[in-house]
């Protein structure tokens, strides 16, 4: 575990690329967010504390249906992260879990596996060719910036993840909810994605949306 955690640690601090003005910036989460970051903690005020973190030393909540619990160290978890171009997440993947198809828009990922045997893999935007590969423990794998990609169990136990991104916050869009938990109508879903409406429909009810905004029942 030791062993695994340094690795983790050497893999993450190269991504720390960002141009930086001054030794640190400490979020001021009570302050709006800008391009360039959110504003800066006064340093006076800064302690050691700010740059400890504890929050992917046990699983995260679950994210259904997925079977799968996240754990997120970005900046508005961890504001010491701010202006940095550094996030990690943990995923514990429980036996027959996934994590969907998804994208993020604003960072690149490199993953390590601290436990479990798992599926991965990428699709690329200019020929839509399938990257896929077996991992283990002690395996890495990267996913490029914007990219759809994805992760399942292939185990009968659960498989533990770290990631670690190109950004404090890489943002997330995952494609079963922007397909299916939007508020679109399902006509409209239905021609777009050429599933029958009827299937739609279903989805949309299976990821929780009820209604259309005009108050249509699904």
């Amino acid at each position: 575990m030791a062993k695994a955690a340094v690795l983790f640690l050497l893999v993450l601090l190269p991504f720390s690329d960002a141009l930086k003005v001054q030794d640190f910036c400490i979020a001021n989460l009570l302050l709006p967010s800008t391009p360039a970051g959110y504003p800066c903690k006064p340093r006076a005020l800064a302690t050691a504390n700010d740059f400890y973190f504890r929050g992917l030393a046990g699983p995260g909540p679950t994210v259904p249906p997925f079977n799968a619990a996240l754990a997120s160290a970005y900046v508005a978890q961890f504001p010491a992260l701010n202006g940095l171009g550094l996030g990690a997440t943990r995923v514990d993947i429980a036996r027959g879990g996934v994590v969907p198809l998804h994208a993020h828009p604003e960072g690149s990922e490199i993953l390590f596996v601290l436990e479990g045997t798992l599926s991965a893999g990428f699709v690329g935007a200019e020929t839509n060719a399938a990257y896929t590969k077996t991992l283990n423990k002690g395996d890495l794998f990267v996913f490029p910036q914007g990219l759809l990609h994805y992760q399942y169990n292939l185990g009968n136990a659960t498989a533990v993840v770290f990631s670690a991104y190109s950004s404090s916050d890489p943002g997330l869009q995952v494609t079963d909810f922007a397909l299916f938990a939007n508020l679109l109508p399902a006509d409209v879903v239905s021609k777009v994605t050429f599933i029958t409406e009827a299937e739609v429909m279903r989805l949309k009810r299976f990821f929780g949306i009820r209604s259309l905004p005009t108050g249509q029942p699904i």
